[in-house]
């Protein structure tokens, strides 16, 4: 593979690290803020389920994703995902949980405009839609899930030492679907863009197996959120761990629960297929916002314990880098293609 071609996927390896350092505070960030889980068993566990769930389940949402924005040169690839990331990046610094999904989609539209191509208006409706749809079910999900567990928790006679470790399990367990349902829903972030380009061919294995160059691309990812999680993630854990909401443990795993529910569903194509062959409608198959399914969960739970329990101002200011991610990386990722084609003579689009 030529030293351009590496070059040029660089920015995807950076963006997939900015996802690992921010995202994963959404699978572990209640549980290593309540002190119930070490945060280097968190880290481990997230980074290999993270990979298992790029390379598994990650064909749907990053299928939708091409279809917004065919990014069919590896030099506006390489804009686009470096806008996406250092848009993440700067938010990740400031201690925010935002959103990798509305970075790349604000990436992928500034690439739109700049080469001329057209933005599928409806599919681009729908992508939006998602961003209030995905932290509302979050919200609906951990608030049933809450109000059951404390239903069962007060009629069970359960010893204190063996509800403690019952919960720590239930968090790890959580967390480990939470880390696959990332990985298979977010990848597409990450390697999306990628995909019309890739500089990667098919192959065979011992004569069976094929593995795909979206595969090989899906792993590359994966291998990069993974170093994401190890390096810079236990800042924004802090974040929603115990500055949005102090959660009990109990709270902590409804939260995890219901955010790795709502990734699953938004990236699951047997539920898809399930859904279709009852004749009950879909959930558009996209990245949606592993932030936003968090924070619906957690906002969820302090619905149901009160209202005053949520800090509010801690909630504004995650909402406000929810708006402006998407707005920063499309000028930068504009500005990054003018650069790249009028200064550095290359080509952008096909």
């Amino acid at each position: 593979m030529a030293v351009a071609t590496l070059f040029f996927l660089t920015s995807g390896l950076f963006l997939g690290w900015s996802l690992g350092a921010n995202d994963t505070a959404n699978i572990f960030g209640t549980a290593v803020g309540t002190r119930m889980i070490r945060f280097s068993t968190a880290a481990a566990l997230a980074s290999v389920f993270i990979l298992v769930g790029a390379v598994v389940g990650g064909s749907g949402p990053a299928a939708t994703l091409s279809r917004l924005g065919a990014v069919d040169a590896l030099a506006g690839a390489f804009v686009a995902a470096l806008a996406a990331g250092v848009a993440v990046f700067l938010m990740t610094r400031s201690g925010l949980p935002v959103s990798s999904s509305q970075a790349i989609v604000g990436a992928i539209v500034g690439w739109n405009l700049f080469t001329g191509n057209e933005t599928d208006v409806g599919l681009l409706a729908g992508i939006l839609s998602t961003w209030v749809i995905c932290p509302g079910i979050a919200t609906l999900f951990a608030a049933g899930m809450f109000l059951l567990a404390r239903l069962v928790l007060r009629r069970a006679s359960i010893h204190l030492l063996r509800l403690d470790a019952y919960t720590r399990l239930g968090l790890i367990v959580t967390g480990i679907f939470g880390a696959y349902s990332l990985g298979a829903n977010n990848i597409a972030n990450v390697v999306g863009v990628f995909l019309p380009a890739s500089p990667f061919t098919d192959f065979t294995v011992a004569g069976r197996w094929v593995v795909t160059s979206a595969q090989q691309l899906y792993f590359v990812g994966g291998l990069a959120i993974a170093v994401g999680v190890v390096t810079y993630s236990e800042r924004v854990m802090s974040t929603l761990g115990e500055n949005l909401l102090p959660l009990t443990p109990i709270g902590a795993w409804v939260a995890v629960l219901a955010h790795s529910l709502v990734l699953f569903l938004f990236s699951s194509q047997g539920v898809a297929a399930l859904l279709h062959g009852l004749g009950l409608p879909a959930l558009l198959l996209v990245p949606v916002s592993s932030s936003q399914a968090v924070v619906g969960a957690v906002v969820g739970i302090g619905l149901v314990r009160g209202m005053a329990a949520i800090r509010w101002r801690v909630l504004l200011r995650i909402v406000v880098g929810w708006v402006t991610t998407p707005v920063v990386a499309g000028l930068l990722c504009w500005m990054g293609l003018f650069f790249m084609q009028n200064v550095f003579d290359q080509v952008v689009a096909r």
